[in-house]
């Protein structure tokens, strides 16, 4: 079955949903016109997202990178969320808050950029921030925000894999009448004994698992909360230096609109100079054919008054 190209998915789901049928199309009829009827009809099989799942697809298209370490703080904060209690469990919700709070405001700075986007009072971004704490929770979920290909919206009712204990099935019946007969005897009942010794080996194993993985888990949520740190530096400094971009394509774009006007000044002076010298040369040439007359015509009086100079000699 053909796939659609990745270039064309990408530009299929950054569109906003009430252009992406228009844009669906057209790269359907595109494939088509280039001899490609399959590709035409899995494109034309592509659905339309929802508002929030639209803005979703755009962060990660836009900004792959915060969607990559969303989705290994997932990971950690999964593993680091086992055995949790009381506390750590609430400082790990901060956590969680935080990150998807900085997700939530780029998700509204991107939707800002975009022209045919909706206005920011209605952008769903409750949507969008139940569906980043999907993807906290659920690897299927953070698979499709990460593909940037979600059609809607995804919730999640709690938060992590809890795993399931253990447990074993215990059926009464044969033991407790023995050892009420033991009792009665007066025989201490030897299997009861085995069978307590059991159970405190398997206690004392057990407690020593929980403390294993609750070190294993320490461990695991020291190393998310320093990829939060570092993950909300980057972030930090992205922003600032997106600020500074922004005021110096500012400036530049200023700079650039005064050496257009400059520029537009200087091409009417030099429209201006080159018809003024047309104009000189038209009058420099006018003046060389007038003097050129001028000069025949005493040429033409000195020949006169010489002629009528030698006549007179000639009468003396």
């Amino acid at each position: 079955m053909p796939e659609v190209p990745t270039e064309v998915l990408r530009r299929l789901y950054a569109a906003p949903p009430d252009r992406f049928v228009a844009a669906r199309d057209a790269a359907a009829a595109q494939a088509r016109e280039a001899g490609d009827p399959g590709t035409a009809r899995e494109i034309g099989r592509l659905r339309r997202p929802t508002v929030a799942a639209w803005l979703v697809n755009l962060l990660a298209i836009r900004r792959p990178e915060l969607v990559a370490d969303l989705a290994q703080l997932a990971e950690s904060l999964r593993a680091a969320q086992r055995d949790l209690r009381g506390g750590k469990l609430r400082e790990l919700s901060a956590q969680r808050r935080a990150v998807v709070g900085a997700l939530v405001a780029e998700v509204r700075r991107l939707a800002a950029a975009e022209p045919a986007a909706p206005p920011a009072g209605k952008l769903p971004l409750g949507e969008v921030e139940a569906t980043l704490n999907a993807a906290l929770s659920d690897t299927d979920v953070a698979e499709r925000v990460r593909a940037g290909r979600l059609l809607r919206a995804s919730h999640y009712a709690g938060f992590g894999e809890v795993p399931r204990p253990q447990l074993r099935l215990v059926t009464g019946g044969e033991e407790e009448p023995r050892a009420a007969g033991a009792a009665k005897s007066g025989v201490p009942d030897r299997a009861a004994e085995r069978a307590d010794a059991r159970r405190a080996r398997d206690e004392r194993a057990a407690r020593a698992e929980r403390a294993k993985r609750r070190r294993a888990a320490t461990r695991e949520l020291e190393k998310a909360r320093a990829e939060l740190d570092r993950a909300g530096k980057e972030l930090a400094g992205a922003d600032a230096a997106e600020r500074d971009g922004a005021a110096t394509l500012d400036r530049v774009e200023t700079e650039l609109a005064e050496l257009e006007r400059r520029r537009a000044v200087a091409e009417q002076e030099l429209s201006r100079a080159r018809l003024a010298r047309r104009g000189a040369e038209r009058a420099v040439t006018a003046a060389r054919r007038r003097a050129g007359e001028v000069e025949a015509v005493l040429e033409a009086l000195d020949a006169e008054e010489g002629d009528a100079e030698a006549g007179d000699e000639q009468a003396d």
